[in-house]
């Protein structure tokens, strides 16, 4: 979702320029169909034959500039299938995993910004100035007919997504029931609670069934990715974690109530809806590492027990207040 201005930012100011994207299969399944762009699907999951796949597709390519936008030791690898003279990479500050060993040339270097504009580097390397904060609808008229039969009319609708990749980022399943029962009392909300279909994420959908009183629509493990995306194209508000539905949200401008503790918001809050997020992340440095947010490495996650408790209820429900009198 962070490369989707990127790439629309390059389409615009560099029109003569192909764009090819390397990218996994399940990300792909979200973007698939993105116009002008050529996609590339490399699927990790298979090991060293996914390896040798990507090797195979590529072995009679030739491109100008790779934009190694990611400094995993996976990433480094897959690059190894591309042919570029110019391969343009994260500043030393922000390189991991031998980052600067497959790339010779790094972006600006910055210290504290979101992660979005830190891949406006790499356009800024390519000499393009201007940035273009556009994500375009990731679903199409089949999945949109998929959300409007499982949300039908105008009634507002809250979106609750509460689990992310990892489990010390969720929010407690106690407290979700209590804010879908207050969004349901207070605005007149239906409230439809999605995610996959790990055991983790049966078990939250569970407890949240379980405590709160009124009727909540279970759509957990039940979608795809673009199904995911026009539900909450629909919805009039999100609640989720540091997660990737956050992120879904900019594509249909759905503001995002975001519950950061664990980690930066600062960093990696939804980009469209920074003023609706609930930050308790500098509290829990102070706690958890005895330290300032100034004083620690940017991108710092304090992923431990108990960290997300630290927001509570009663402050989720007043911004949720807040963000439905305001009209956004």
């Amino acid at each position: 979702m962070h490369l989707l201005p990127i790439v629309h930012t390059i389409k615009k100011f560099r029109q003569n320029t192909k764009i090819a994207w390397i990218i996994g299969r399940a990300e792909h399944a979200l973007v698939a169909g993105l116009p002008g762009v050529e996609f590339i699907v490399f699927d990790k999951a298979e090991g060293p034959a996914g390896y040798l796949g990507l090797a195979r597709k590529l072995r009679r390519r030739r491109f100008d500039a790779l934009l190694l936008m990611q400094y995993s030791m996976r990433a480094h690898l897959a690059s190894l299938c591309v042919r570029a003279p110019l391969r343009i990479g994260f500043d030393r500050a922000r390189s991991k995993d031998l980052h600067g060993c497959f790339v010779n040339r790094r972006i600006k270097a910055c210290r504290r910004e979101h992660v979005l504009d830190g891949m406006f580097g790499f356009t800024e390397a390519l000499g393009i100035g201007e940035r273009q904060l556009h994500w375009p609808r990731c679903y199409g008229d089949d999945e949109e007919a998929f959300a409007q039969r499982h949300l039908p009319g105008a009634q507002k609708t809250l979106l609750i997504s509460p689990c992310s990749s990892h489990p010390l980022r969720n929010w407690p399943a106690p407290r979700c029931a209590e804010v879908a029962d207050y969004a349901a009392r207070r605005h007149a909300m239906r409230v439809v609670l999605t995610g996959g279909g790990s055991a983790i994420e049966r078990q939250y959908r569970d407890a949240i069934a379980r405590r709160a009183r009124g009727e909540i629509i279970d759509l957990v493990g039940r979608t795809t990715l673009r199904q995911l995306a026009a539900l909450i194209a629909r919805a009039d508000a999100v609640v989720a974690p540091d997660s990737g539905p956050a992120h879904i949200a900019a594509c249909s401008a759905t503001p995002v109530i975001g519950l950061y503790a664990a980690t930066n918001p600062d960093r990696a809050a939804p980009r469209l809806s920074r003023q609706w997020c609930i930050n308790r992340y500098p509290e829990t440095v102070r706690a958890e590492l005895g330290k300032a947010v100034e004083d620690i490495a940017w991108g710092t996650k304090v992923e431990r027990p108990g960290v997300m408790e630290r927001i509570t209820t009663a402050e989720v429900c007043a911004m949720l207040d807040r963000l439905m009198e305001s009209g956004d």
